[in-house]
């Protein structure tokens, strides 16, 4: 009896902890999706969370006149009371009314009191903004005024889905194949290779930028798909190999001693019995894989650059910031439309997600 209170308690409390941790991560998560559909003035002036009823000090619809020729450097009297110009400013409390400068030039305060408010004032704007372009109006030195608009994200999405799908199935399916060899076949020089790759693990990729980018330069590969699908292939192999080993090592030998007496070739066991049995493995590896890709800047900046015909989403998601930051209600609605892909490859593997994560962890 103590032994199944003392697990239901630990089953409580590992459930409250996770509980937590998602609340956290939810919590900005959908302050940035009421955030996308907010305008921007709201977005500037007032917190996300606004949208909901709350209490706030709202105009009561009494103005206060003060002498215009009051010197705001002096104290000022309100009431009976003196306060200074940065108090009223920010506002003071006056028998439980808020007094606050409501035009400081004609010198005159507005009485708040607490009430309700509901401002759920939503459009789709901002969600227009980013899949057909952003309208700019530019004046004329003659004084006329054009309006332009700017070019939409759906050129960057067809972009990035060209370079994810690829660099996604091309390294798994070599990993894959080198996971067999490593795991399964017996060749010279086998660990030492297989360490080296491991190795791999720990480099950064940034080190190898200048030198595959003269490579990508002479051998004319810059610039195109095929220079970002062969970078993403070599920079995700190390890992890829690492999780399929670790899978794949650990079938059980007597499938491979069976097919091997029904005359079966490596490549058939490959084929026939490695690929379906690895399914889990295969999704999971190619979720993170896949969310890499698509999520990726620095690589496709640097070996197929950032025009726009070629730009992937995130570069075009930092440009839709504006050179001055003060488009960034603009990045929210593109964050959402960018993590559609994802969500839907996510949603679509994932009851293969823990099978995989935890294929070849243990035994029997």
């Amino acid at each position: 009896m103590a032994g199944r209170k003392k697990r239901k308690s630990s089953k409580l409390l590992v459930n409250l902890v996770l509980g937590f941790i998602c609340l956290i991560w939810l919590v900005p998560t959908l302050g940035l999706f009421i955030s996308s559909f907010r305008p921007a003035a709201d977005i500037l002036s007032t917190g996300w969370w606004k949208v909901f009823p709350h209490q706030s000090w709202v105009k009561s619809g009494e103005t206060v006149q003060l002498s215009k020729d009051l010197d705001l450097r002096e104290p000022i009297e309100v009431g009976g009371r003196t306060f200074t110009d940065e108090q009223l400013k920010s506002g003071v409390m006056v028998d439980g009314e808020r007094l606050m400068w409501e035009n400081r030039r004609a010198r005159t305060l507005s009485v708040m009191e607490q009430g309700w408010q509901f401002n759920p004032a939503l459009t789709l704007d901002n969600y227009k903004n980013v899949l057909s372009g952003k309208e700019y109006r530019l004046k004329a030195a003659d004084g006329s005024e054009t309006v332009q608009r700017g070019s939409g994200m759906s050129q960057a999405f067809w972009n990035t889905l060209t370079i994810a799908v690829p660099a996604t199935v091309i390294p798994i399916l070599i990993a894959s194949f080198a996971a067999y060899a490593f795991a399964w076949l017996r060749f010279p020089g086998r660990k030492t290779i297989f360490a080296i790759i491991i190795a791999m693990l720990v480099i950064p990729l940034q080190v190898a930028l200048i030198p595959v980018l003269k490579d990508y330069t002479a051998l004319g590969l810059n610039g195109s798909y095929l220079g970002i699908w062969l970078a993403h292939t070599a920079f995700g192999l190390p890992l890829v190999t690492y999780f399929m080993y670790n899978f794949i090592s650990q079938l059980p030998k007597d499938l491979f001693e069976s097919a091997f007496i029904d005359g079966a070739s490596h490549f058939t066991i490959f084929s026939r019995l490695i690929l379906p049995l690895s399914v889990p493995a295969l999704a999971s590896i190619g979720i993170f894989q896949f969310l890499w890709v698509w999520n990726d800047y620095l690589v496709s900046l640097i070996f197929i650059g950032n025009q726009p015909d070629v730009q992937v989403m995130s570069m075009k998601i930092a440009d839709l910031v504006g050179s001055r930051g003060n488009d960034w209600h603009l990045l929210t609605s593109a964050a959402f439309i960018s993590m559609l892909m994802p969500l839907a490859i996510f949603f679509l593997l994932q009851k293969y997600f823990v099978r995989g994560l935890m294929g070849g962890s243990v035994k029997g």
